[in-house]
């Protein structure tokens, strides 16, 4: 008996440009979706972490990065498929304009790129201010860019009135022979937070719930909603495993940061994930390529999972879900605490992840909180394999200076204080080469990852780097290294080599039974 091919709905928001309105349209359309009951997963191309907040707040699921340079085009499929299983429709907001990437010469790392991976239809979303016609030439000239495009819709952003739109409107779909799906007036009280500072914190108070039934009204009133599902009808996407060693699930929703508390005995962050996706391949069609590096005693790694302690509040809170899912896949389970709320390191943790956030901005409740940060100095200094990225390499240091002259105590584990500056100290991708004696990495490996951060780290002394790192300003050194502790400003993405998540549980493993022995 023939049976029928599964579809799938996904849809690709881009924008002409930085600030041409494209968060803002995927945005209003995931919260109006979600007021129709749909099950909407968000998705973000590039490295960004900011985005994807808002979208696992208006959608109730992990919102993840597609970013075709940090993972191989087989990865950003597999992603894609797990993270979109179980949902009516998956909106995907694009990054910078739709053919910007890391080369000015091809698609490379571009949302273009992405769309073409995922062969997924285009809204493209454009600034109409201050023009009627012209708006038309500009939809034709990303038409016309490249031939393996496709352009499906647009929307126009920033529309003074119902009549400007009608001009806009005619002159599109006469001229490009595709819909305009609808138009976003102008709202002066349509304002995302400051990009980099304040949106966990008000997304945990439930601050930004207004702003977001604000997006679905524009939406619900500008936008054909029905047409845009239609567009969205596609052919499902076929990925191979690359990244995950087995058919493991994608993590549920987890709760805001400030929430985020160790999980009930026995349950795990994938305990009650959706169904494996139809259209990831079997195991028998498993690459020659994917990861093998696995714990030598898998059975015994899934009977007696080891303990990561993730630090998880509104100072810390930058990981990709990948990252944890993967050492969950190699026996890990990840328990959760806040250093801003006084938590210790988990006693029975094997290893310790700090990741990203904005530690500057809790500074002074963070040095007050003693408990913590004598519970990971301890943990450290016992030798417990410790990874610390941006933020977490930050809450390291002896002290935050912040921009106002103020002077916050740290934990002192890294000779050296960290020092914020007022303009943008380092952005962009890193092709990322552990040095000797970083346990996370094998001789010759490498990984991707990026940075973005507005302070420095002024050392006390000279000290071993945790990282030998390629930007496309040069290639330097980066980071911390001291035993089993990496730091340093890389936030590194496990699914550009997914045997770093486990060769850094063998080492907890390995701690872990040198701690029974001692004890």
């Amino acid at each position: 008996m023939r049976t029928e091919q599964p579809t799938d709905r996904r849809i690709l928001i881009a924008g002409t440009g930085s600030g041409s309105g494209k968060t803002t349209a995927a945005l209003g359309i995931m919260a109006a979706l979600r007021r129709r009951g749909k099950a909407v997963q968000g998705f973000k191309c590039g490295p960004d972490y900011i985005d994807p907040g808002y979208h696992t707040a208006i959608t109730d699921r992990v919102s993840r990065n597609l970013d075709s340079w940090m993972m191989s085009p087989m990865g950003v499929r597999e992603i894609y498929v797990r993270g979109s299983q179980g949902a009516d429709i998956s909106v995907i907001e694009g990054v910078m304009g739709f053919y910007d990437g890391k080369d000015p010469t091809s698609h490379a790392g571009s949302t273009a790129e992405i769309s073409q991976l995922l062969e997924c239809p285009v809204v493209l979303v454009v600034d109409c201010s201050g023009m009627g016609r012209s708006a038309a030439a500009i939809v034709q000239g990303f038409q016309r860019f490249a031939d393996d495009i496709r352009i499906a819709g647009v929307i126009a952003n920033r529309v003074g009135s119902e009549g400007h739109y009608g001009i806009v409107r005619a002159a599109i779909e006469q001229e490009c022979g595709i819909p305009a799906l609808g138009w976003l007036r102008r709202d002066d009280a349509v304002a995302l937070p400051e990009r980099h500072l304040g949106l966990i914190p008000a997304l945990a108070r439930g601050e930004l719930q207004p702003l977001f039934e604000r997006l679905a009204d524009l939406a619900e009133s500008g936008i054909d909603l029905d047409g845009l599902l239609a567009l969205a009808e596609s052919p499902p996407v076929l990925a191979e495993r690359t990244i995950f060693p087995q058919q493991v699930p994608a993590s549920p929703p987890s709760p805001q940061p400030g929430a985020l508390r160790r999980p009930e005995p026995g349950a795990s962050q994938t305990e009650q994930s959706a169904a494996p996706a139809l259209s990831l391949r079997p195991p028998g069609a498993e690459p020659s390529h994917a990861p093998r590096f696995e714990p030598a005693d898998r059975a015994s790694a899934q009977r007696n999972p080891l303990r990561i302690a993730i630090a998880k509040d509104a100072a810390f809170h930058f990981y990709y879900p990948e990252n944890l899912e993967l050492l969950e896949a190699y026996g890990a389970e990840c328990v959760y605490f806040s250093p801003l709320a006084g938590e210790e390191v988990p006693q029975d943790a094997s290893g310790l992840y700090i990741g990203g956030g904005f530690p500057e901005e809790y500074a002074p409740i963070l040095s007050r909180q003693e408990l913590p940060k004598r519970s990971i100095r301890d943990a450290v200094l016992s030798g417990m394999p410790t990874l610390a990225e941006c933020g977490g390499y930050m809450y390291l240091t002896n002290e935050i200076r912040t921009r106002d002259g103020g002077k916050y105590p740290m934990i002192g584990l890294i000779p050296g204080s960290t020092v914020m500056k007022d303009r943008l100290q380092s952005f962009g991708y890193r092709e990322i080469h552990g040095m000797e004696r970083n346990f996370l990495f094998g001789q010759g490996e490498t990984a991707r990852g990026h940075e973005f951060h507005y302070s420095v780290v002024e050392p006390d002394e000279e000290w071993p780097p945790a990282y030998w790192v390629k930007g496309r300003k040069g290639e330097h050194a980066e980071g911390y290294m001291s035993g089993s502790l990496v730091a340093g400003f890389s936030h590194i993405h496990f699914a550009s080599n997914p045997r770093l998540a486990a060769r850094w549980l063998e080492c907890c493993r390995e701690y872990a039974q040198r701690k029974s022995v001692f004890y």
